[in-house]
């Protein structure tokens, strides 16, 4: 006798349901957004800031990642989070960018002003 997927819950899928966050802010490729993760250092663990241009949002559910990309000291430095570890401690979103695409990885090769993305002007 076969039992439709529907009218049985699998037991990983309540555990994931469980650990999803639900304070993640909406927003997409092109955003300016600042993540605040949990670092372990030693003993001790604080909380370190990560701003930068939102380049790819991947994967769903509790396996989401983003794709921060900042320039710091001359040098592009891309850093991935996983959305509901409980490592990152929040999102927030700074700034909203104009872009056509998904994934934004054509920035890497862009300097200075050409690396910019314009920003969407909100109304308030």
């Amino acid at each position: 006798m076969y039992v439709g997927r529907k009218e049985t819950m699998n037991v990983i899928d309540l555990l994931e349901r469980e650990q999803l966050k639900s304070d993640v802010p909406d927003f997409r490729p092109g955003d300016t957004v600042k993540v605040y993760s949990k670092i372990v250092e030693g003993g001790k663990e604080r909380t370190q800031m990560f701003e930068g241009v939102v380049i790819v949002r991947k994967g769903g559910a509790i396996g989401e990642t983003i794709t921060v990309r900042r320039i710091s000291h001359g040098v592009g430095v891309e850093k991935s989070f996983l959305l509901h570890s409980p490592r990152v401690e929040k999102v927030e979103v700074s700034k909203r960018g104009i872009v056509r695409r998904s994934r934004l990885y054509y920035l890497a090769d862009k300097v200075g002003k050409a690396a910019r993305i314009k920003e969407k002007k909100v109304a308030r």
